[in-house]
């Protein structure tokens, strides 16, 4: 038992500042959380301000500690001003998740519109690369850091009709790998959680259309899709010192979807 206290602690995110992006709903919101609970003071981002600032209340009167952070990710001027008012206001930015993600395009990938093709690949590819930039010019370079990239199964296992989410997802573990690679000299871990089927708004089509829902649910091991909260632990994982020999990993979330 005495082991068990040194175990835990290493999931402490301490006197650490995390900055989640669209983090003021879903897995993002849970994310942000459970930063929260272990200790982090939280920066919350998403693109409308009042979002951002409900979450960080319900941090804080929980007794956590939160700010926001509103911009858009989809936008290089606006991520470069997000990540410049988290240094501002708290100093230092140790923990970057880019969890903003969009998926405007449902249907056969040849008949998708260019807009939302390139809406999807501004926000879920450029976005978090244009985060990380930010945040290693800013802070990582010189102390370190651990960046959580959210992906998807759709990225390892794609399906018809969300072709060009799939695709970006795909880009978004190919970004991660090779971002492990060139700024781990620096004491920079990257990594991605690639999540199954998750109850958030961004999937609502998928899990509230009682065909498709059974389809994917029908394909993994527990017969079920996932909360936002169950989704919160492998990112604190990935986060904290309970994770430090790991960067460049893919950590699969999907109750069995992929086996």
């Amino acid at each position: 038992m005495t082991d068990a206290p040194r175990a835990l602690e290493r999931f402490s995110l301490r006197d650490r500042v995390a900055l989640v992006t669209g983090g003021s709903r879903g897995i993002g919101r849970a994310i942000a959380a459970a930063f929260a609970d272990a200790g982090a003071t939280v920066a919350i981002n998403a693109r409308h301000a009042d979002a951002c600032e409900s979450a960080a209340r319900e941090i804080t009167a929980a007794g956590g500690r939160a700010f926001a952070a509103p911009g858009h990710v989809g936008d290089d001027d606006a991520c470069r001003a997000v990540v410049n008012a988290v240094m501002h206001d708290a100093g230092r930015v140790d923990v970057l998740v880019n969890n903003a993600g969009t998926n405007p395009q449902f249907g056969p990938l040849l008949d998708a519109d260019e807009g939302a093709i390139q809406k999807i690949w501004e926000v879920n590819v450029l976005g978090p690369l244009r985060m990380t930039r930010a945040c290693a010019d800013s802070w990582m370079r010189e102390h370190g850091g651990s960046v959580v990239n959210m992906a998807s199964v759709a990225g390892i296992k794609p399906e018809a009709l969300t072709g060009a989410y799939n695709a970006s997802k795909a880009a978004l573990i190919s970004i991660t790998r090779t971002l492990a690679r060139e700024l781990g000299p620096n004491g920079i871990r990257v990594n991605a959680i690639a999540p199954g089927l998750v109850d958030t708004k961004l999937a609502a089509l998928l899990v509230e259309t009682p065909e498709i829902h059974e389809h994917i649910v029908g394909q993994t091991a527990l017969g079920r899709h996932a909360t936002p909260d169950e989704i919160a632990g492998a990112a604190l994982y990935l986060a904290s010192d309970a994770a430090s020999f790991v960067t460049g990993a893919v950590l699969v979330v999907d109750a069995g979807w992929t086996i």
